[in-house]
């Protein structure tokens, strides 16, 4: 090897080791200065580039302290219960239905009375799932779904001890259920307090998934407060790894406390995908606390039926941006209708919270209680307005809800619509004193889930009495509208994109 290239190695050697050392923008600044320092020294200064600077470096947890420590606290839950199915008398006899197959046996069957047929017997279940000791004497947490139905509820420590026990109570809005076993001097888990927990931080899971006792899985927070279609509840999503069996064990952070009950997974094959959900803990000590004191458990209500927003919403009602709780119905008497909010008003804060998604509105709401006052920013006909409302008590009988008023002749407008006015039985029948029935629809609103036999009650939040302030609206509006339709017992926002 020549002397030249022996250099130009050796370059190379110490250019690799600024690499390890400083990064690519120490290498930057070091070939700059060593190979052309008569010519920085010449020329005008330049600005420098700016440069991104990497995140710290961060070591993987040890999960085995909080495993070891909090293990024994974690429960494996089995219940027995049943449930009513149907049977045929010829089955329950043993013998076989001698017209069994004629291609007309199960057309006539369905008209059998219910003797014939046979009637309903009990079926055993069994379930499994965890739980995890709160109290030294014997209180536990869990989902309520793990022992609804449940005729025995049986506890087994990881001291291989069992104990029969006792439903305090269940709420199965909230999903969470408390259990008492009768015994002294047991371990307990220590309770997250305040709501300090971030996205992207390390958790931990402990349960019994498919019965296997006492298994840890971790993971990170995947998101905060989100919303699902079926519940109340500001879940913390993970991908932690949760299976059936982990329903109502717990959820620790790094420091070895417990944030949550791991209560739901996203699945289509029945098994974990990534996606598992947890219930924060201050909302089910809230729930608990109800239970243990008074068995029962009470929750607040608005008295409205909210839809999201999408940007066709936004577009119509002049919302910068696609957020907020859309009210398409209102309780006849409720806490909302007190309020004055109205259909087609657009809930963007509550007591100072921001409502982003739809399901923001009642996650809130269900934490409060039966009698809080509450106050709200609504967006409504372009304008930001200001309400308070006492809220009322998600047992009350719901009242019938209010709708909107219209009456005019039959014509076919830019939507695609064609609209008449309800006759008289027509409005007996539906039990609408007044709206506009759309007998056809075409174009965009077919477009957007219009359909014929619907009934039209308002366009962008504003009520319509007759087929010209229809035209009106709609000749005002920008890229889309949003239509109030009454479908059989509902009612819905839709938004239609006009041109």
């Amino acid at each position: 090897m020549s002397e030249s290239t022996l250099k130009r190695a050796a370059l190379a050697v110490a250019v690799l080791g600024v690499i390890g050392v400083g990064g690519a923008v120490a290498v930057k600044q070091g070939n700059a200065v060593a190979a052309a320092p008569i010519v920085l020294q010449a020329a005008a200064p330049v600005q420098a580039a700016p440069v991104a600077v990497p995140a710290p470096m961060m070591a993987l947890p040890d999960f085995s302290v909080i495993a070891a420590h909090n293990g024994p606290a974690v429960v494996n839950i089995s219940v027995t219960g049943s449930t009513k199915t149907a049977y045929d008398g010829a089955e329950q006899t043993g013998r076989a239905d001698p017209f069994a197959d004629d291609p007309f046996y199960e057309f006539f069957r369905r008209f059998q009375g219910p003797q014939q047929r046979g009637g309903q017997r009990s079926v055993p279940t069994h379930g499994l799932g965890s739980g995890f000791i709160i109290s030294a004497d014997g209180i536990i947490l869990t989902n309520a779904h793990v022992v609804r139905d449940a005729s025995e509820v049986v506890v087994k420590l990881t001291d291989r001890r069992e104990f029969r026990a006792k439903v305090l109570g269940s709420d199965p809005k909230s999903d969470v259920a408390v259990l008492k076993i009768d015994a002294k001097n047991l371990p307990v888990v220590p309770l997250a307090k305040g709501n300090d927990l971030k996205v992207g931080e390390w958790v931990l899971a402990i349960g019994s998934p498919y019965g296997l006792d006492n298994t840890v899985t971790a993971g990170v927070v995947s998101a905060k407060g989100r919303s699902l279609p079926d519940g109340n509840v500001p879940f913390i999503q993970t991908d932690v790894a949760v299976n059936p069996g982990n329903s109502g064990g717990p959820l620790f952070n790094t420091r070895g406390e417990v944030v949550g009950i791991n209560s739901q997974i996203y699945s289509q094959t029945g098994g974990y995908q990534g996606l598992s959900f947890a219930i924060p803990i201050d909302v089910a000590g809230k729930i608990k606390d109800q239970i243990v004191s008074t068995g029962k458990v009470t929750h607040a209500k608005l008295g409205v039926t909210v839809q999201e927003i999408n940007q066709g919403f936004a577009d119509s009602f002049n919302l910068a941006t696609p957020e907020g709780a859309l009210v398409s119905n209102v309780e006849k008497g409720g806490p909302g209708d007190k309020a004055g909010l109205k259909p087609g008003d657009v809930i963007r804060t509550l007591n100072g919270n921001k409502i982003i998604s739809s399901g923001d509105l009642p996650a809130i709401v269900g934490l409060a209680s039966p009698g809080d006052k509450v106050t709200m920013e609504v967006w409504r006909q372009g304008k930001a307005v200001q309400l308070s409302a006492t809220l009322g008590n998600a047992s009350d009988k719901v009242a019938a809800a209010e709708g909107e008023r219209s009456d005019q002749a039959s014509a076919k407008l830019k939507l695609g619509l064609s609209l008449r006015p309800l006759e008289s039985m027509e409005k007996r029948q539906s039990g609408i004193a007044n709206g506009l029935l759309i007998e056809d629809a075409r174009g965009a609103a077919a477009d957007a889930g219009v359909q014929p036999g619907d009934v039209l009650l308002s366009v962008n939040g504003r009520p319509v009495n007759s087929i010209e302030q229809v035209r009106e609206v709609v000749g005002k509006s920008g890229k889309s509208v949003a239509l109030l339709i009454q479908r059989g017992d509902d009612k819905i926002f839709i938004p239609v994109r006009l041109g």
